[in-house]
């Protein structure tokens, strides 16, 4: 790992490693994180504990963005070892990642909550022994009526959602800064509202 570095907060996109994934629903936690690293103008480098990491500044506070190369189904491991590294508490990890049950365009700050079902955060709760820690979900809509759960997260977002995906990826990113300013409560304030696509909006 090199030299340890203070960090105030740990924050993890979920996804999985290889660019045969890289644009995939599944894999909008790594976009989210990429984002932030992006606006910071750093970039993510290969680290120990099967991780890819990058080092921000939010409003005075160091974090450390972190994406883990283990498959989503194995991202507990990897955030829980950078976590006792940075000696943060579970209270200070953000977990960003997909969510079917929220369409395409919303966002859902939440603190201690299950899994829901998803694999990567069902990973982490079970190796920390927690759920405390906050989460921002980011919808990718249901599956088609002929469409599989598989299916619809490994499948890459269509041209046409484009627009919508970057508006959405962008509040996500922000969404994750004004909790590490604000706090939980602020950030689920002005995050968790309804936000539909201008083909969708009313008249």
């Amino acid at each position: 790992m090199g030299a340890i570095r203070e960090a105030h907060w740990l924050v993890a996109g979920l996804g999985n490693p290889g660019l045969g994934y890289a644009r995939t629903r599944h894999n909008v936690g790594f976009l989210v994180v990429e984002r932030l690293a992006a606006e910071a103008k750093v970039r993510f480098v290969p680290e120990a504990s099967q991780a890819e990491a990058a080092w921000v500044n939010v409003s005075g506070a160091a974090v450390l963005l972190l994406k883990p190369q283990a498959f989503m189904n194995l991202s507990g491991p990897p955030i829980t070892d950078w976590l006792s590294v940075l000696d943060l508490p579970v209270e200070r990890l953000v977990v960003v990642h997909d969510d079917l049950d929220l369409p395409l365009g919303r966002l859902r700050l939440t603190g201690a909550a299950g899994s829901g079902g998803h694999r990567g955060v069902a990973s982490i709760q079970a190796v920390l022994g927690s759920k405390d820690f906050p989460r921002v979900r980011v919808g990718i809509g249901r599956p088609d009526e002929d469409e599989d759960a598989a299916d619809r997260v490994l499948g890459e977002f269509r041209p046409e959602e484009y627009p919508l995906v970057e508006e959405t990826l962008a509040r996500a990113a922000a969404a994750v800064q004004c909790l590490i300013r604000e706090g939980l409560a602020a950030a689920m304030g002005r995050y968790n509202v309804r936000v539909m696509p201008d083909a969708e909006a009313s008249p």
